[in-house]
């Protein structure tokens, strides 16, 4: 696998890096679980020191890490640097909770005594995305290296700086050798990874053909795994929404990352007596972004990350309109150097069209018009995905109660689908099972177990 820094702003290649060889592989392994015997019984006070010093150095470095966001991926400046300090707020969520997280739970039975303990239960790999080079890393490793196990990650090829100096920060951190570990690893590797029985648990972010093939690995080594996988976030609009405010959500909702978000709004279901109204605004929003460098705190349209991923988006999009989609505005990539694609906005979708069920990764929206919020709702759940969801009303009981019947992991009223250290994120169907963040992201890898005290004396 070619571990390569590419600038999708101009294609030029910045560096390549090797891969790491069987050899180093092993000896990376027997390291982590060297690092796991003996971190296991650190104390959470002992733990909660180094994960807070993590977060004050990624605070300090934001301008650096940032940086390489932008270079390697693309995103724009300003959102790399909320990237860092949403990261180093989630480092610091767990560094102060995870204790109380993990209590010992007293159970009451009918007689004697019995508690509930977590424990760690081992070196854990993970296998992360591209799109939030150092947020995904942070939700799988803060919480778990917090519970006493250890974690090792493969990155994606295509910011390897990113993950380099995500690892260097735990280490200057003062965490033991082993305790994070980063691999520059190829596909073949990853499976003898998860074959190892020094592995205990496996998570990944990633596409649902990606989720399939490690879940499937991971269990035929009767191993836990989580998977949070592709999206296609329904974005409501109902009758009485604020519409002016609703359109600059929309906007932000697909366009934020260029797009290229698992919780992105990716189709916008907005009921008829708004439809032509929110469509020429929300066209109008999209038509004066600016693309330009992503360094540029000026830029508002950002690159997507690679040409590959462009090419598929392009390829998508021309799909789409073969079966039947009508094209509203862009569709083709920018004439400029760079992986920059038009804002885009596809309609007359019909359920028997491939895009109707596809994860469109890019600056590209989806428009439905529905006749009522009955409507609305059924379109929404008529979806492989079910990640996250937003409604955009002015009633906010209306909100609860249709949020209720969307079959999603998350839904927002009044805001898109986001995340926050103690929200739980995941999502159900084709997007994954498992959560990340919250109280909930702590106890995935952890062993719950029953300690019973009972009567000595036994039946007569």
């Amino acid at each position: 696998m070619a571990y390569q820094s590419i600038n999708p702003n101009d294609g030029a290649l910045i560096r390549s890096f090797d891969d790491t060889s069987d050899e180093q592989l092993q000896q990376k392994i027997a390291s982590a679980e060297e690092c796991f015997q003996t971190w296991r019984l650190v104390t959470f006070s002992a733990r909660k020191v180094i994960l807070l010093s993590a977060a004050a150095i990624m605070r300090a470095r934001s301008e650096e890490l940032a940086g390489l966001v932008t270079l390697e991926m693309g995103k724009l400046i300003a959102e790399a640097r909320g990237e860092v300090e949403l990261s180093a707020a989630i480092i610091e969520y767990y560094a102060n909770h995870g204790e109380e997280f993990l209590a010992t739970h007293i159970l009451k039975p009918a007689s004697g005594e019995a508690v509930v303990e977590s424990s760690p239960i081992g070196v854990l790999f993970g296998v992360q995305p591209w799109n939030f080079p150092y947020y995904q890393l942070v939700r799988f490793a803060a919480p778990n290296l917090m519970a006493g196990n250890v974690v090792m990650v493969k990155h994606a090829a295509n910011v390897p700086q990113c993950a380099i100096a995500f690892e260097s920060i735990w280490r200057d951190a003062g965490a033991p050798a082993g305790a994070y570990t980063n691999l520059l690893i190829s596909y073949e590797q990853i499976d003898r990874v998860m074959d190892d029985p020094r592995i205990k648990g496996v998570a990944l972010t990633g596409s649902v053909e990606a989720g399939r093939t490690v879940a499937g690995r991971a269990g035929q080594n009767m191993k836990k795994s989580t998977m949070e996988l592709g999206g296609s976030d329904a974005f409501i609009v109902l009758d009485d929404a604020d519409l002016e405010k609703t359109v600059a959500w929309a906007v932000w909702a697909r366009m934020y990352n260029a797009g290229q978000c698992c919780v992105a709004g990716k189709r916008f279901i907005v009921v008829e007596s708004l439809a032509d109204e929110f469509l020429a605004r929300f066209k109008a929003a999209l038509e004066a972004l600016r693309p330009g460098d992503p360094m540029d705190d000026t830029t508002t349209l950002a690159p997507l990350s690679t040409e590959s991923a462009l090419k598929k988006l392009l390829k998508q999009v021309r799909g789409a309109v073969e079966h039947g989609a009508r094209l509203i505005m862009g569709g083709d990539r920018l004439d400029r150097p760079g992986a920059f694609m038009q804002p885009t906005i596809l309609t007359d979708i019909a359920p028997t069209n491939p895009a109707f069920l596809e994860e469109f990764f890019g600056p590209v929206a989806l428009f439905f018009r529905v006749p009522d919020e009955d409507a609305a709702v059924a379109l929404a759940n008529d979806s492989i995905f079910g990640l996250g969801g937003s409604i955009f009303t002015r009633d906010e009981a209306r909100g609860r109660r249709l949020a209720s019947r969307i079959e999603t992991g998350m839904v927002f009223i009044n805001h898109p689908t986001w995340t926050a250290p103690e929200l739980p994120f995941g999502g159900i169907k084709n997007s994954g099972y498992g959560r990340e963040l919250s109280s909930a992201g702590i106890q995935e890898f952890v062993n719950k177990k029953l300690i019973r005290i009972s009567s000595i004396d036994a039946p007569v």
